[in-house]
């Protein structure tokens, strides 16, 4: 009774996780001088492109293949540390442990694992598009203007009297 338990929490771990979209997760808009068929095929072409450089695995694969993976090892070290510790009946007992702790680890390892994979998607796929002359929204920044703590200090008054006589204009060259 005890192994199904086990198994039921552990199956519902693992559910827990949901494997990201297949395609890109970042915006791309139309360049200016493209219309919105050239985009269209740019788009698709860029997703081949993406694809290749991700090896062609998709972030569920890479999500899935990881959480399998961390669920096997901890399995397998569960049987290992139970047997080692209880005999015959702490092996069975230490697998289900194992795999329990193998999928709660294995949640964690395959989103990361997803979430890797996507980026390096997004930056392939943002490359195409950009090299292709489409725009790549960036985040601005917003600094509103602000004024120094350090006042500028006004400029010195004139001196005292009347101003200076203007300069004498200068004596033309003689030719010689």
């Amino acid at each position: 009774m005890k192994k199904y338990v086990l198994l039921g929490a552990a199956a519902f771990i693992a559910g827990c996780a949901t494997p990201p979209p297949s395609g890109p997760s970042v915006m791309v808009l139309p360049g200016s001088a493209k219309s919105f068929d050239q985009f269209r095929f740019d788009d698709n072409e860029c997703r081949t492109f993406a694809s290749s450089q991700v090896g062609g695995q998709t972030a569920a694969d890479a999500q899935s293949n990881s959480a399998v993976k961390s669920a096997a090892i901890g399995t397998a070290v569960g049987a290992a540390a139970g047997g080692l510790m209880g005999g015959n009946s702490g092996a069975g007992v230490g697998a289900g442990i194992g795999l329990l702790g193998g999928s709660l680890a294995g949640t964690s390892a395959s989103e990361s694992s997803g979430y890797s994979l996507q980026r390096r998607y997004d930056f392939g796929y943002q490359q195409c598009m950009y090299a292709k002359g489409h725009q790549i929204p960036m985040a601005g920044r917003y600094a509103p203007y602000q004024q120094s703590s350090k006042q500028a200090a006004p400029p010195p008054p004139p001196p005292p009297g009347p101003p200076p006589p203007p300069p004498a204009p200068a004596a033309p060259a003689k030719a010689g």
